[in-house]
């Protein structure tokens, strides 16, 4: 299935009626926020907003008084019932404005109020490691979503753009393929089960 495909699918999501939530999945590397971004663009700001699960990351404070700061990523490395609370407000579709947090990449941080989310927009997307995850809280996420997409690209492919990405945030490249290798993928090995809970699998290798 190619991007166009993706494109009309999420379409069909925004004008089915009511608000509807559309979960992208995946390791990390595995294009989630490009694919949320892509989607989003193409159906305009009128019709889809994307809210990113890492808004929930905890801030570096926290997870260094927690012992955390070197597994950050990891399932308990995020507030996952803020998570949950921001997506059950978001179903209800409440009047006015919700605003979501995002996580901005340059500070290693989330930052709150980042999105808006109005409650005329019919398609809320959002894109996470974890939303298939079925332990610590997170299985309280499927049950909120509409759809879930699990992206499954090559992972040599994968691997490679994370690591150029850390190097892009400021680590050096060893340091960064050390990282993926130690954390990233550990991850990636709790994520994979979630496949066999994605209503579609997506490679968009091709595109």
């Amino acid at each position: 299935m190619g991007r166009a495909d993706l494109e009309r699918r999420a379409a069909a999501l925004a004008g089915a009626g009511g608000r509807r939530i559309l979960g992208i999945a995946g390791a990390p590397g595995s294009g989630k926020s490009t694919l949320a971004g892509r989607l989003a663009a193409a159906l305009g700001p009128r019709r889809a907003v994307v809210v990113p699960m890492d808004g929930f990351h905890l801030a570096g404070r926290e997870l260094a008084r927690l012992g955390r700061a070197e597994r950050k990523g990891a399932p308990d490395t995020f507030d996952v019932a803020g998570y949950v609370a921001l997506l059950r407000r978001l179903r209800a579709a409440e009047p006015g404005v919700v605003y979501a947090p995002a996580f901005d990449r340059g500070l290693e941080e989330p930052v709150a109020g980042s999105v808006a989310v109005d409650a005329e927009v019919p398609l809320v997307i959002t894109e996470g490691n974890y939303l298939l995850h079925g332990d610590g809280g997170w299985q309280e996420v499927r049950p909120l979503l509409d759809e879930v997409w699990f992206l499954a690209p090559d992972d040599g492919l994968r691997v490679g753009r994370l690591v150029e990405r850390h190097v892009r945030y400021g680590k050096e490249p060893a340091h960064a393929a050390a990282w993926v290798a130690r954390s990233d993928e550990a991850n990636a090995a709790l994520i994979a089960p979630g496949r066999a809970r994605a209503d579609l699998v997506v490679d968009l290798a091709a595109d």
